[in-house]
């Protein structure tokens, strides 16, 4: 039986976990918080995940303290095969501005790195495997991004995603893991511009929220979704990757699903903000992270140089540099020009 090891264990680690049983591996799940893990270790339940049992296949621990490094001599020793029990992939479900701490902690190996982290680090405005190929140079990488929800994955709902990477033969790998017929996972050489789409989609799903929020319309709200896919794609292009990706799941699906679904947190963070609501006010009454609100910010420093007026808007908005009614203004105002 294969192995999946899944570091993270909130509503999308937890969900990956599942599907990985689903699919027919034994998994271990991660938790950073001890506590944590003994609650889903005994109870089997994710509260942010009602009613979905953990398989009996899932074994919960804690990862209270670093994995010990690999010897300088023996690639394994005291490393993964020891810690990790040599799983066949290793799933980082972590928020991005978390990515970095748990990569340093990760002890060097030939394991394949799937990185389900969507976002820019707000530090080094780098990319998910940009850190990755830092801080494990030798790994073999990829991400695993698209238009999914937490508790449909882990319902076993209908779903496709994008397992991107520049190795054929890993992504393969990963999608032989994690593949089910209800969970379509498609492969995709282009990693920057998934990579891209994952990340800026978040940003423009704020401005989307705060449209409807501010009660401007339906039709504003297509607007926006519309020209925001034309940033993704001049950014995907600028940073290497290609047009058509921000075209498929890793793009256009995963912005449709985040910038209309309830269930999204950035969405609904700008719907609060198109009422009123202070940024403060509703990140204090979370318990979950907003990947855009760091996003945005680090996304625009990226793409100097590029224009991305909806995603500078937000940036401005989240960091208290504009109210939602002079950028939207802004954005108003900008000069007539063809499509």
């Amino acid at each position: 039986m294969s192995k999946v090891a899944v570091i993270g264990a909130g509503a999308w680690g937890t969900a990956l976990a599942i599907q990985a049983a689903r699919a027919g591996s034994s998994v271990t799940l991660w938790a950073r918080d001890p506590a944590r893990a003994a609650a889903l270790a005994t109870t089997r339940e994710n509260p942010r995940l009602p009613g979905m049992r953990l398989a009996d296949a899932i074994e919960v621990l804690a990862l209270a303290s670093p994995p010990p490094q690999p010897s300088p001599s023996r690639r394994d020793e005291g490393g993964i095969a020891d810690t990790w029990g040599t799983p066949d992939a290793i799933l980082l479900a972590i928020p991005m501005q978390h990515l970095r701490g748990m990569l340093a902690r990760l002890p060097q190996s030939a394991t394949p790195l799937v990185v389900c982290a969507k976002g820019v680090e707000i530090r080094t405005h780098r990319l998910p495997l940009e850190l990755v190929a830092e801080l494990h140079p030798t790994a073999d990488a990829v991400v695993l991004t698209g238009p999914n929800f937490a508790h449909e994955i882990a319902a076993g709902l209908p779903a496709a995603s994008v397992v991107a990477g520049t190795d054929a033969a890993v992504r393969g790998q990963v999608i032989e893991l994690l593949g089910t017929q209800a969970f379509r996972l498609y492969g995709n050489d282009d990693p920057v511009g998934a990579q891209v789409g994952g990340a800026a989609k978040n940003v423009i799903a704020i401005a989307a929220g705060a449209v409807i929020g501010a009660g401007v319309g339906e039709n504003a709200r297509a607007a926006l979704i519309t020209r925001g896919l034309a940033e993704l794609s001049r950014l995907a292009v600028a940073l290497g990757g290609r047009a058509e990706t921000v075209s498929g799941l890793s793009g256009l699906g995963d912005l449709l699903l985040t910038c209309t679904g309830p269930s999204s947190r950035n969405y609904s963070l700008g719907l609060a903000l198109g009422r009123g609501e202070a940024l403060a006010d509703i990140l204090a009454a979370r318990d979950t992270v907003t990947e855009g609100v760091t996003t945005a910010p680090a996304l625009v420093a990226r793409a100097a140089g590029v224009d991305m007026p909806i995603s500078a808007a937000v940036a401005a908005l989240v960091e208290g540099r504009v109210t939602l009614r002079k950028a939207m203004a802004t954005l108003l105002a900008r000069p007539r020009r063809d499509e």
